[in-house]
């Protein structure tokens, strides 16, 4: 791809054109899989800047809803829900870095993909939640099996969805907490923002050596903001790699591809996330493109862009994006 070459990760990252390694991350090599995120968790693969890692994913049920009539709330042990792949050492990452995640390819994985989407008692955007207590009945619960492959999402006889797949949990390490993987925060998380997919570039901010990068939650389609709480889950089989650019402190992950930039915000409620993502936004506009502070806040009203990750899980995710065309140096 023409603009990967001009994308900031190739552009800064150490690897340099390196010819990389390709790893595959098993089902078998991985092992115990994960549902918290941070430090304590013993390494299951180290990589060199560059290299490119075929990850074998569970989906956010570990399989364990096989059939239409298996009900979460039944097959499942909550909080152990949305499996992941890691962590993956990156050599050479310290405190003060970033790890930057190309996605190149999401394929199903298995012999007969089907993807899962499923109504949940006490989750979802329109249900009451631990979080959000209403006297009131819990919504039905409902299990829906659907077939997916690289031609389409087949919900139903009446309608086939576009397979546009993307990686709902992406993230490094935490510095010292252990955060449950259905929870996004500056570390990253369980964004579920449908940017996130094959062409894209995830910016994670390194807080602990090596970075520690953990990845799951494959979805093969989902709406802004998940509604229901849960998209299209399925096992995938995704090809990243990973770079690493020395020195670049961000605060908040960051995305990239080959038409916009994003700032990546996770909090309740949902204006703070947005607040999050267009300060960030705002701060990286005057920062590395030369933009006066508030210039960039006043044109950010008029041509920013925000898109809805999750709006189901205790933080909620929003992106505030800019086209690169109003980035490019002016005119001489």
């Amino acid at each position: 791809m023409t603009w990967l070459n001009d994308s900031i990760m190739r552009r800064r990252g150490v690897a340099q054109g390196r010819t990389p390694t390709l790893h595959h991350l098993t089902e078998a090599l991985q092992g115990k899989f994960h549902y918290t995120i941070g430090p304590y968790s013993d390494p299951v693969l180290t990589i060199r800047p560059g290299d490119r890692v075929l990850v074998d994913t569970r989906d956010a049920f570990e399989g364990k809803v096989k059939t239409e009539q298996d009900l979460p709330s039944k097959v499942l042990t909550m909080p152990f829900v949305n499996p992941q792949n890691g962590p993956i050492m990156v050599e050479g990452a310290e405190k003060g870095d970033v790890l930057a995640v190309y996605i190149e390819r999401m394929d199903p994985r298995g012999p007969n993909p089907r993807g899962t989407c499923a109504m949940i008692p006490q989750f979802g955007a329109l249900s009451g939640t631990s979080l959000t207590a209403l006297l009131a009945d819990d919504l039905p619960e409902i299990v829906r099996k659907i077939d997916v492959d690289e031609n389409g999402v087949y919900w139903s006889k009446r309608v086939t969805l576009p397979y546009r797949p993307h990686i709902g949990t992406l993230s490094c390490s935490p510095e010292i907490d252990s955060i449950n993987t259905l929870t996004p925060d500056s570390h990253g998380g369980n964004m579920d923002l449908p940017d996130m997919g094959p062409g894209s570039i995830t910016y994670l901010p390194v807080r602990t050596a090596g970075g520690r990068l953990f990845i799951g939650d494959a979805h093969a389609c989902q709406g802004d903001g998940e509604v229901c709480g849960t998209a299209v889950e399925f096992q995938s089989a995704t090809t990243i790699q990973v770079d690493l650019i020395k020195g670049w402190q961000l605060e908040w992950p960051r995305l990239e591809t080959e038409t916009r930039l994003m700032c990546i915000g996770s909090a309740r409620p949902l204006e703070d996330a947005t607040r999050i993502a267009y300060k960030e936004l705002v701060l990286w506009m005057e920062a590395e493109f030369g933009y006066d502070r508030w210039d960039a806040y006043m044109m950010l009203s008029q041509c920013g862009q925000v898109r809805l990750g999750n709006f189901v899980d205790p933080k909620y995710t929003v992106g505030a994006a800019i086209d690169k065309k109003y980035l490019a140096p002016a005119a001489a």
